[in-house]
């Protein structure tokens, strides 16, 4: 299986090199990964760059003009894998906050379903035992605010490491995804469920940045929360397929 991973990046010149060696250690040989860099000052970019000569290619990379936005970043990134032949795309930070070495469970969950989600909320999961009660309480109430509102069954709807089939992505309006910041992820998931198409979840261990610095902030919690709501709204006219 032909399995592209998109990794948007904003000044992580000190994970990236350490997360595409430990992707590239995993037994997939028909691995790629597409970094989408949106001009970050601290010369990630360039360091994509010499990435993708020292791989032969298997890194590829799209230079944006400026800080985009998650959401814009994911969507430019799917686009292209698609139209590159992938038979499978994946989604995942670059801070190691997604275990590497789950992609090979996620791979082979894949198989079965349409998507295939790391989850921290199923059986088995578990959050950074670093975080305080206030933050682990936080990302709790985000995640069942959403599933609750949207009426999605999935306990993980709020995390972005999956694995998308080409035929899902495919056939998801993506030219309608207007959200930019993380509740993209919620509103990815949200289309998928009203297109019936069927996942499975992943037990991972969510797990704190060790380099860099951390792009959450309450405002982007704060706009989160309320686009949820204009979710229901704007796909109303979906339906199963």
């Amino acid at each position: 299986m032909k399995l592209f991973i998109v990794i948007p990046t904003y000044n992580e010149a000190e994970n990236l090199p350490r997360l595409v060696s430990a992707l590239f250690s995993l037994p997939l040989p028909q691995l790629s990964l597409l970094i989408v860099d949106d001009n970050s000052p601290d010369g990630t970019g360039t360091i994509a760059d010499q990435l993708s000569r020292d791989t032969g290619g298997r890194v590829a990379v799209l230079h944006r003009a400026g800080k985009l936005g998650l959401g814009t970043a994911y969507i430019e990134g799917f686009r292209w894998c698609l139209s590159n032949d992938a038979e499978a795309i994946g989604q995942m930070d670059c801070d190691f906050s997604h275990p590497p070495d789950k992609i090979l469970e996620l791979k082979q969950t894949l198989t079965s379903c349409d998507m295939a989600l790391g989850s921290r909320y199923v059986p088995g999961g578990s959050l950074d035992e670093r975080w305080p009660a206030w933050r682990r309480s936080l990302s709790a109430f985000g995640n069942w605010y959403a599933r609750t509102i949207l009426g999605l069954p999935m306990k993980d709807v709020t995390g972005g490491f999956r694995l998308w089939r080409r035929e899902t992505l495919a056939a998801m309006p993506l030219d309608r995804v207007r959200s930019n910041g993380y509740v993209f992820q919620v509103e990815m998931a949200y289309v998928a469920h009203k297109l019936g198409f069927t996942f499975r979840e992943i037990p991972i261990h969510f797990a704190d940045r060790r380099w860099g610095k951390s792009k959450m902030s309450f405002r982007i919690q704060a706009e989160a929360a309320l686009r949820v709501w204009a979710l229901l709204g704007r796909y109303r006219d979906l339906k199963l397929r």
